[in-house]
């Protein structure tokens, strides 16, 4: 059996128009909506006792700007755990601000590729604190809301940035992400050999099952639309 769901799974709160939704493989055209309410949301999440969620300004992964800013406040009053929040973050006073609001981690990628000596001032300012976001769709690292690719496969971004104190990273398979096609384990397993920093997966989490595969692979599992359509029972969320 896997261990403690709360402690291993970091429900993801996307948000886009002030709603909580989900996009497939990372398409903007094609969004379900889960809730009206993020800040609503991250009080059952705390309810139900997970000890951290992944909050996404998806507007500001669009747009290149945070666009949530208020709702990001707004869950943070709420939920007493460790958030992680990302999108939109593409320059230091962005994300100087979020810690300021007492956001724990900042997930973080295009920066890294595009400015990446703003990057790295941020890291080495707030070390521990940054995740690097390797996206992966087709193999390459997509980049400014996964619309364009980077041509830099995962592998090669994680040897700049190995060395430097960030946090871990999370590595999102697109091609999966919002399908519940289920979970491939063996990226993670390819790119753990290679790490010493933790990791955290994310895409095509369907069932426990999924989640059993990644169990001593990674140290996380980011979940969207299999807690929200009940695949993954979470006690107090009320599902469709």
């Amino acid at each position: 059996m896997v261990m403690n769901l709360t402690d291993f799974l970091i429900p993801a709160i996307d948000i886009r128009g002030g709603k909580v939704v989900r996009l497939l493989r990372g398409d903007f055209d094609r969004v379900s909506i889960y809730s009206d309410d993020p800040v609503k949301l991250a009080c059952l999440f705390q309810e139900a006792g997970f000890r951290r969620i992944h909050v996404v300004d998806l507007d500001g992964a669009e747009g290149g700007k945070l666009r949530n800013y208020d709702l990001i406040k707004g869950v943070r009053e709420v939920f007493r755990g460790e958030i992680q929040v990302g999108g939109g973050i593409r320059s230091y006073d962005v994300a100087e601000s979020l810690f300021k609001e007492g956001i724990d981690y900042l997930v973080i990628g295009t920066l890294a590729i595009r400015k990446p000596e703003e990057f790295v001032r941020i890291v080495e300012d707030f070390p521990g604190r940054i995740v690097l976001s390797l996206d992966s769709k087709g193999g390459r690292v997509a980049v400014e809301g996964w619309k364009k690719s980077s041509g830099i496969r995962p592998e090669d971004l994680t040897e700049r940035f190995e060395e430097r104190p960030i946090w871990g990273y999370l590595y999102t398979v697109v091609d999966r992400d919002g399908t519940l096609g289920g979970v491939d384990p063996e990226p993670y397993k390819r790119i753990r050999k290679r790490l010493k920093k933790p990791i955290l997966a994310s895409g095509g989490v369907s069932s426990v099952e999924d989640i059993k595969k990644l169990e001593g692979v990674v140290e996380g599992v980011v979940v969207g639309r299999a807690i929200y359509e009940g695949r993954i029972p979470v006690r107090g969320l009320g599902v469709p």
